[in-house]
């Protein structure tokens, strides 16, 4: 659900509290709402204008089965429908062919830089772009983001290694947009290729990954995550149809269908980046064109990485840290109705 933020109330509180209603959480089914009973179907943004003429967008995860609105994440999917709300609202003026909309993430202070296909001043939603796990096509929203990395934790290596041992599983904590604890999937005894019931299912490796989570959300400066939706914890594995590399996220509960965009930016760098947990799978370590492998398909990125190794030439930085340099990504959005809710 998009809103404006003059149309819901100023206080937090109050604003949440109407968003469960509407959600119909806290029910497992959301029978009595507009959720559709999954976390990923589950999710607001408040947008509002501002005087530099871009917008502020505001992502809030409602809980399905417990009485929690969160903000302490942010989301690169909802991101995608950010653009063309804004221009018909008129918080943007439409451009014709194409409108730029400057979009910045209240939650963590990064911007992205959306293309909004509007042909004759509107908004187009028909296109040729697909997305995989998406029936048909749709019009494409080529995003650009800037400050991702540490837009969370401050650091886009939060703990300062790249390899750390949490609950006896060796791990690297990332945050290029999204907080992520990465792991290979062999570490924990998958294949990283199973279908996420059968993971959500296995009882042991859900504790083994809640274990970790809880300890690495420490060490990456979130303190007690034991609530919160970050960090997410992926699971990595070599490619299987021709991607860069395979994953299966848990985000934190349940396992994504997918990945989210900002998860998957995130992995990519650790990726990218020598002396990670995943150092040691095969795959093109290099390639600045990540398809990033997940159960319903893959997504597509571009995510380009200054190691900060002096040993990699010309691609050393000045502070031997790594340096993010791009992160993009092409996605979709559809308008599906445009109307009133009932609390």
């Amino acid at each position: 659900m998009y809103f404006l933020a003059e149309d819901l109330p100023a206080d937090p509180a109050v604003r949440d509290s109407l968003l469960l209603r509407l959600m119909g959480s806290p029910d497992a089914r959301q029978i009595d709402g507009l959720g559709g009973a999954h976390p990923l179907t589950s999710k607001v943004a408040v947008v509002s204008p501002r005087s530099d003429g871009g917008v502020d967008y505001l992502f809030l995860q409602v809980s399905v089965d417990e009485a929690t609105v969160s903000d302490r994440q942010n989301c690169g999917n909802i991101l995608a429908g950010i653009g063309p709300f804004a221009v018909e609202r008129g918080l943007v003026p439409a451009q014709e062919g194409t409108t730029e909309v400057v979009i910045h993430m209240v939650n963590t202070g990064s911007v992205a830089r959306a293309r909004v296909t509007t042909p004759a001043g509107r908004v187009a939603y028909e296109g040729d772009a697909e997305i995989a796990g998406v029936p048909g096509t749709a019009a494409p929203v080529v995003l650009d983001y800037q400050g991702t990395a540490g837009s969370s934790c401050g650091a886009l290596f939060p703990t300062g290694n790249r390899i750390d041992t949490f609950a006896g599983v060796e791990v690297t904590c990332v945050d290029n947009g999204m907080p992520v604890v990465v792991i290979d999937a062999a570490a924990l005894g998958v294949e990283g290729t199973e279908e996420p019931a059968a993971l959500e299912a296995d009882a042991e490796l859900c504790a083994a990954v809640e274990a970790v989570r809880l300890e690495a959300g420490v060490a990456m400066g979130l303190g007690d995550v034991s609530e919160t939706t970050v960090p997410k914890v992926c699971l990595v594995a070599p490619a299987r149809s021709g991607g860069t590399f395979n994953t299966r996220c848990f985000i934190p509960k349940r396992v994504h269908e997918a990945i989210g965009v900002f998860a998957g930016a995130s992995v990519a760098v650790v990726w990218q980046v020598p002396g990670t947990v995943v150092a040691g799978l095969s795959g093109d370590h290099d390639a600045a064109e990540t398809r990033v492998e997940h159960p319903t398909g893959h997504t597509d990125l571009v995510v380009e990485v200054d190691s900060g190794d002096a040993s990699e030439a010309g691609r050393s930085s000045a502070s031997g840290e790594p340096t993010v340099l791009v992160t993009g990504s092409v996605r979709t959005a559809r308008k599906l109705m445009d109307g009133i809710a009932f609390a």
